[in-house]
């Protein structure tokens, strides 16, 4: 059992970095996300950490900076949220492409315009075929959990790729929750040093990063690229594994809630599948076969896992946070739909929108959802493919 405090989901994130102790920070602040560095710059100046803190100009140079220490060997760290990860977007693409593991926290908020602070997925899910890993979180405690476990992947020498961990904007980064926090030196432990095999430092060995790469090889480049992203799945659960040896907490690519035997299942992401949980939680009282999946990975997208875990559901409602303009529905919901399409059963698969600029969603709207599967399964109908939940008429 470690230390049970009261933390902010941004508090925790930097209780999170501090036990990591980086090499190197760069830094540069956006609301929501504002108060992870700000406390990590507090342990900083405390010298209870021993990382080189860089405040930098704009989000495109802190993980400009981020891609010259992790080349140099070092082990580094940012975070932002919504415009400031649009101005990173260049950049991010070269973590990834590069192979090195940066871990940043990603605090979800809508993408302007007009401008809004509050939370929903458009940016991290803007993101998704960028290369980044991505770790979504229900609440402060996974904020701590998965960014100690997204270094440990992330540095995976059959993986070496950056990882995001997400926490709803407000929801999550400014709500005051129990969290438990490990011992520094089982952190330690757990994450263990980094060494860079191909480090610009390196002079017996020198080497050169980022030169023009043209089709001669830059396709062989983007291959390596999906081959560690689709072996980073296998290290995901390693590592949550282990991670349940020290934390006593397990953590899989995805969380089946009370899936055993479920005929209407609700798939979600971020705080909202605490939410499901509760309603679920009634409805089974009631006597109603509801279930719950809950997206924890997003990038690799755990599609086979998926596939067997609601293949014999009767009726499927996935809740996206995000909306892709001109697609046939949101981001999660066209890839469980694809995931389902080789099964011998056809499951009907509908969508709901919901939450975009930080709306709330409640006990009330997600029965709702529920209600309409409860027809969808004895009409084997399904009228209208995506819906818009809280939306005025």
């Amino acid at each position: 059992m470690g230390k049970i405090v009261g933390l902010t989901g941004d508090e925790v994130a930097a209780e999170a970095i501090r036990q990591i102790n980086p090499d190197v920070v760069a830094a540069y602040p956006i609301t929501p996300q504002t108060a992870i560095v700000q406390n990590f710059s507090q342990f900083v100046a405390d010298g209870v950490v021993s990382t080189e803190m860089v405040r930098v100009e704009s989000e495109h140079s802190a993980m400009s900076a981020c891609i010259g220490a992790a080349a140099a060997g070092a082990r580094a760290m940012t975070a932002t949220s919504a415009n400031g990860l649009a101005l990173m977007w260049e950049i991010c693409y070269i973590a990834a492409s590069y192979r090195l593991p940066i871990v940043m926290p990603v605090v979800n908020r809508a993408l302007s315009g007009p401008i809004n602070i509050h939370c929903d997925h458009s940016d991290s899910m803007g993101a998704r075929d960028s290369g980044w890993i991505q770790l979504y979180s229900e609440n402060c405690q996974e904020v701590y959990d998965n960014l100690i476990q997204a270094m440990r992947i992330a540095e995976n020498k059959e993986v070496l790729l950056p990882v995001m961990v997400t926490l709803d904007g407000f929801i999550i980064s400014h709500a005051m929750e129990r969290v438990e926090i490990l011992e520094d030196e089982k952190v330690r432990q757990f994450i263990g040093k980094y060494k860079n095999p191909h480090s610009l430092l390196n002079i017996d060995n020198p080497v050169t990063w980022g030169p023009l790469d043209l089709y001669d090889y830059y396709f062989e480049h983007k291959r390596q690229q999906i081959e560690a992203m689709e072996k980073a799945g296998e290290v995901i659960q390693r590592v949550g594994k282990e991670f349940k040896e020290i934390s006593g907490r397990s953590y899989n690519l995805m969380e089946n809630y009370r899936l055993e035997g479920a005929d209407l299942v609700v798939v979600a992401a971020g705080s909202t599948a605490g939410t499901v949980k509760a309603v679920v939680n009634e409805l089974r009282e009631e006597g109603i076969k509801a279930g719950l999946l809950k997206i924890r990975v997003f990038r690799p997208f755990p599609a086979q896992e998926i596939s067997q875990a609601l293949k014999n559901a009767e009726a499927v409602a996935v809740l996206d946070r995000c909306v892709s303009f001109g697609a046939q529905g949101g981001p999660i919901f066209l890839e469980v739909r694809s995931a389902l399409f080789e099964e011998a059963k056809r499951v009907p698969v509908v969508n709901y929108i919901y939450g975009l600029g930080g709306r709330d969603i409640g006990i009330d709207e997600i029965k709702a959802v529920y209600k309409n599967l409860e027809r969808i399964a004895q009409t084997k109908k399904i009228e209208k493919l995506v819906g818009y939940l809280g939306l005025r008429e």
